[in-house]
């Protein structure tokens, strides 16, 4: 029924990170959000919004020391609120908790101004962030972990004998596509449709996949099932495939992978995600596009050094000329303390889109993150070659311009 099908809808909507209140006036100005993290995916976009220099608000556990009268001492845990303006900020993928430290910036009864503290920040804790400068890549980042409309780039699908869910994930939202529930007659000696049904039930999963899953936008096609029944259909799809000469099946085979999950119920999508390897198996989807450039970059600095550049004077001698096709950058710049910092990554940014050039901003939670910060955190792919003779060149001819404007100035002191 369609009064079932909102509640679903509504449900589903609330797996994204929800936005309590925002009070922002525009861009590059002051403002506070105040967020909750309702799911794991949600504490790693929280992590790339948080920033040093930034104030938090929120519910914390504190040991409170008190001297009585006769001199006797306790110490109690308290829950309260605190304001600490953020100094450090590490992921704990784990337990999935984000450990902000920082120094308490508001009056407390409990806590000193000043006064170090760290917070522990879970699932389903509200809190409060302001910012003195919210950039474009802050704005940006907030759109992407509150909205639920973004593009899927996962597909999931729970599956047993007779059984099975197919699913599309964006936005850290999951939306039901096709639900297949066939029953499966008890195999027995002599005819018993067991094995009819199985295939009948196999090739109505096999038309869902067609039908639902749109491969130029899907990364990954993960399923799961108990014992071997993912990777049972897994070999038939391709025989299928390969068979009936399915392109699309046959060319993006590598997206598809299996795991475990106890059933074919909707809700065993919780526990494959929640499976570390599959955890790291969803970050590699997250982040395909940046591995990507990553390796066309290096590529390039081997074999066509000119058209790669790395480095923040080199790159943005480059925008100037309007060289830059990609421009990847860790999310590491856009945390330094010192706003001048960010703000100069972020205009470079906004200079290379606005020039139809592709942005990629790295998750320091990743490797190609760290790759990219052993060559200064920045690096450019150019439409054309730009030798490095010319822009040592240009360097040479504003330097002279320089030093010939502070000459004439000694003269005219003279």
């Amino acid at each position: 029924s369609s009064s079932s099908e909102n509640k679903a809808h509504q449900k589903e909507k609330r797996r994204n990170m929800k936005l309590i209140k925002k009070k922002i006036t525009g861009k590059n100005a002051e403002g506070t959000v105040k967020l909750r993290a309702e799911e794991e995916g949600d504490m790693w976009h929280a992590f790339h919004l948080i920033g040093t220099g930034d104030r938090l608000r929120t519910s914390t556990l504190r040991k409170v020391v008190r001297e009585g009268a006769t001199g006797s001492v306790t110490s109690n845990k308290i829950k309260m609120n605190i304001t600490i303006q953020v100094q450090n900020i590490n992921f704990d993928s784990g337990c999935c908790t984000l450990h902000i430290a920082g120094v308490n910036v508001e009056e407390n009864p409990h806590v000193r101004l000043g006064a170090y503290h760290t917070v522990h920040l879970e699932l389903n804790r509200d809190f409060e962030l302001t910012k003195d400068l919210w950039d474009s890549i802050s704005l940006e980042r907030l759109v992407e972990c509150c909205n639920p409309e973004k593009n899927a780039d996962i597909a999931i699908i729970t599956m047993e004998l007779g059984l099975a869910h197919l699913c599309l994930i964006s936005g850290h939202m999951t939306i039901t596509k096709a639900k297949i529930d066939l029953t499966i007659p008890k195999k027995r000696s002599g005819f018993s449709g067991h094995d009819k049904a199985i295939s009948r039930f196999y090739n109505n999963l096999y038309s869902a996949i067609i039908k639902y899953i749109d491969f130029s936008k899907i990364k990954c096609v993960l399923i799961g099932s108990p014992g071997f029944v993912a990777s049972d259909f897994m070999k038939v799809m391709f025989e299928t495939a390969i068979r009936t000469n399915d392109r699309m099946i046959i060319e993006n085979k590598s997206k598809f992978a299996t795991c475990h999950s106890s059933g074919g119920h909707k809700r065993a999508i919780s526990e494959m995600v929640s499976n570390p390897e599959v955890s790291t198996l969803l970050l590699e989807t997250k982040v395909m596009d940046d591995v990507k450039a990553f390796q066309a970059f290096t590529t390039m600095l081997n074999n066509d050094p000119d058209r790669a550049y790395y480095g923040y004077n080199h790159v943005l001698k480059a925008d100037e000329d309007l060289a830059i096709d990609t421009l990847m950058v860790t999310d590491t710049l856009f945390k330094s303390c010192d706003i001048a910092t960010r703000t100069k990554y972020v205009k470079l940014c906004e200079s290379v889109k606005k020039h139809d050039g592709k942005v990629h901003i790295f998750s320091s939670l990743h490797v190609s993150g760290e790759q990219l910060g052993q060559v200064s955190g920045i690096a450019a792919i150019l439409r054309f070659p730009m030798p490095e003779e010319k822009i040592l060149e240009n360097d040479n001819n504003d330097s002279n311009d320089e030093d010939s404007d502070d000459s004439d100035s000694d003269d005219d002191n003279g």
